[in-house]
């Protein structure tokens, strides 16, 4: 199958989610050591349920977090993109960028390779900021912001992980247009 991407990085293909992605998308949410940082594994219906709801907010704002492959070998790597996050904050609403690959593409620079190139679609599409947070702990990923040319803003806690302490304070990062 040769997916029509919406657009590429020099290793990666960036499209909609499709139902074939499931099995690898639900592995790879249900994978405790890829999950450690979010509050629990997913289920197969809500990863199902999450790739309903990017294809949805694709047609509704012009981006989700997207399905990524290796442009190489056309292999499902994860999903790199951008969300739209309305918990309360003083700096929501607000659009996020955000990651979640399979293990077996860490440490290989793919999360930055693709936090770069949506932060240049967000660009492209109008956005003035993006913003992206972590669990402070989460230092792969605060790193992957630093590269991807966001600044760090401050330390807050995040109300939906109330019940995970260890997750808290999230790293808030930016950057501006």
């Amino acid at each position: 199958m040769n997916p029509t991407y919406l657009f590429t990085s020099p290793r990666l293909g960036f499209r909609l989610w499709q139902d074939s992605d499931l099995p690898s998308f639900s592995a790879m949410n249900a994978d405790q050591e890829t999950m450690y940082y979010f509050e629990k594994p997913l289920s197969e219906e809500e990863s199902k349920a999450m790739m309903a709801r990017m294809n949805k907010l694709y047609e509704d704002r012009g981006h989700c977090y997207f399905a990524i492959e290796s442009l190489e070998k056309g292999e499902f790597i994860g999903m790199i993109g951008m969300g739209w996050k309305t918990f309360e904050a003083d700096f929501t609403p607000c659009v996020d960028i955000g990651w979640r690959l399979d293990k077996r593409f860490w440490n290989q620079g793919f999360a930055s390779e693709g936090a770069i190139r949506v932060l240049e679609y967000a660009k492209e599409m109008g956005l003035k900021e993006v913003y992206s947070y972590a669990s402070n702990s989460n230092k792969a990923s605060t790193k992957v912001m630093e590269k991807a040319g966001l600044t760090y803003i401050k330390d807050f806690d995040l109300e939906e992980l109330k019940n995970t302490p260890r997750l808290n304070p999230c790293s808030l990062y930016k950057i501006t247009f």
